[in-house]
């Protein structure tokens, strides 16, 4: 059985959410594609249509490094999906075989009695968390899945008010963290894919790992949060990722986070 081509679907599409206008290129009559067309991006990159074709299509897998430097110039690539497209040309990565947290860990997490903390691995799954974090949002609890907690748990919704944008960094995120091509994740994405914005969302193949940021919860007994993210890698833990969130010294949401906590 031939292998999906992750490498040509990432190409088409961000080749689709290209404006010629961006790039300088002439947009001429009635464009049947939206974006550029494969000649457009073939000439931009400094590489022939044909080889372009053959990237598309799965024929050619592997580019040079070159290649690919040029085609997410010409796409206009940031340094996340830069990455992720060479990542993409590269061998699959071996799925993490660690899903158990150290004993270290658990302690770092029992410590922070003032602030909700959790660890998570590359696919979301929630490894551990401290009573904080579960009191924040059932979604926290371990053994569950934040992905599948975003887009299928009616509950997310009311959680955040700002649903829709954290259900887009949501999908960036997985798409950069967990290799599209790991089974692991080909079952996550199918399921997932019977919700209809994830799969507009996943469509797109937007890349952005999640960063230290401002997050907005609308907890049911609390009221309004305003929580700042931080992630910290677990050195040498296969992709472990610490979750913790904090609030602003004499702010409101740290009164409410008091009640809560």
């Amino acid at each position: 059985m031939v292998a999906h081509n992750f490498l040509g679907d990432f190409l088409k599409a961000r080749r689709g959410q290209v404006a010629p206008a961006d790039v300088a290129v002439p947009a001429g009559g009635r464009r049947r594609v939206a974006g550029l067309r494969r000649e457009e991006l073939a000439r931009l990159a400094g590489i022939s249509e044909p080889y372009l074709v053959r990237l598309e299509q799965g024929v050619d897998r592997h580019p040079s490094p070159q290649v690919l430097d040029s085609l997410a110039r010409a796409l206009k690539l940031d340094a996340d999906a830069s990455a992720h497209l060479h990542a993409l040309a590269g061998p699959a990565p071996v799925p993490p075989s660690r899903t158990e947290v150290s004993a270290d860990v658990h302690r770092l997490l029992d410590a922070w009695t003032d602030r909700p903390a959790y660890v998570r691995n590359r696919y979301f799954d929630v490894l551990a968390a401290n009573k904080q974090a579960r009191a924040l949002a059932p979604m926290y609890e371990p053994g569950g899945n934040l992905v599948r907690a975003v887009f299928l748990d009616p509950a997310s919704r009311r959680l955040f008010p700002d649903w829709a944008e954290v259900a887009a960094q949501t999908a960036a995120a997985l798409r950069a963290e967990a290799d599209p091509r790991d089974p692991r994740t080909v079952r996550l994405v199918a399921e997932l894919e019977t919700d209809e914005e994830f799969r507009r969302l996943w469509m797109r193949h937007e890349t952005r790992p999640a960063r230290d940021e401002l997050k907005r919860f609308t907890h049911p007994v609390v009221g309004s949060l305003a929580l700042r993210r931080q992630a910290l890698t677990v050195g040498g833990a296969g992709q472990q990722v610490i979750i913790v969130y904090q609030a602003t010294a004499g702010s409101p949401s740290e009164t409410a986070l008091a009640r809560l906590l």
